[in-house]
């Protein structure tokens, strides 16, 4: 029996496993999908002090109070930073872990260093209007790409929109904090690049966001699956067939 823990990226929360959880649990396996303070069904903690620190110990927290070990740490998105602050802080808890479409962020690293124009618009938003710490979740895909983080057919695209919650700015601008820079290649690692969206996504992927292309370093198992973004919600049996199989 293998024991996963899921982080979900920015603006999502524990909504968004609802489907795949099912598939992991009915192969016999334990799989946990909390919100992130401040966000999903914990939207209500918000406030300017939750930042990356506040994430990784909510995950961390989780691990060692229900007392899990060999875990699958899997990261989506931001939820890159956590998994790799509490790959960590916790490494005698952690067996593998998994980036899904994500980059993998090195020591010292915000989001600020991975994605500088998105964190941009971001800081803009906060300004205009979130009092200067609030980021509001987008509606739709730039530059007139149809969908939501790679969901685009209804009535997932209404479904996702109504979910997303705001997210603070320094969750965006905190620095990675590590004990051990090298933490990540201690463990079986694993990257899950989503190809889904075609070839004008990638273009702004390589644009944007080039770090969560497929790293290039040795050690790596890579995997890919034909989804957008949020393979969970879009894809879901076939990210559980990729995360059973790594089990």
């Amino acid at each position: 029996m293998a024991t996963y823990v899921l982080v979900h990226g920015a603006f999502h929360g524990s909504w968004c496993w609802s489907r795949l959880i099912p598939f992991l649990e009915a192969a016999g396996h334990v799989a946990y999908g909390p919100s992130l303070t401040g966000l999903g069904d914990q939207a209500a903690l918000l406030s300017p002090q939750v930042g990356l620190s506040t994430h990784v110990a909510d995950i961390t927290g989780l691990i060692r109070e229900t007392d899990l070990r060999n875990v699958i740490l899997l990261g989506h998105s931001y939820g890159a930073m956590v998994i790799t602050g509490v790959a960590d802080q916790a490494p005698d808890r952690v067996q593998q872990l998994v980036y899904l479409d994500s980059f993998v962020p090195r020591a010292g690293e915000s989001m600020v260093d991975v994605g500088a124009l998105v964190i941009a618009q971001f800081r803009r938003e906060a300004r205009r209007h979130g009092d200067g710490w609030r980021v509001d979740p987008p509606t739709q895909r730039p530059f007139g790409i149809g969908g939501l983080f790679g969901v685009t057919t209804e009535p997932d695209l209404s479904w996702v929109r109504s979910m997303l919650t705001p997210q603070s700015l320094k969750t965006f601008e905190e620095p990675l904090h590590l004990a051990d820079p090298g933490i990540v290649a201690r463990f079986p690692r694993t990257h899950i690049w989503c190809t889904g969206g075609g070839p004008l996504v990638l273009l702004l992927r390589r644009l944007l966001g080039p770090r969560a292309l497929p790293p290039k370093e040795p050690g790596w198992r890579l995997r890919r699956l034909s989804s957008g973004h949020d393979a969970m919600i879009i894809t879901p049996r076939a990210l559980a067939e990729v995360l059973l199989e790594i089990a």
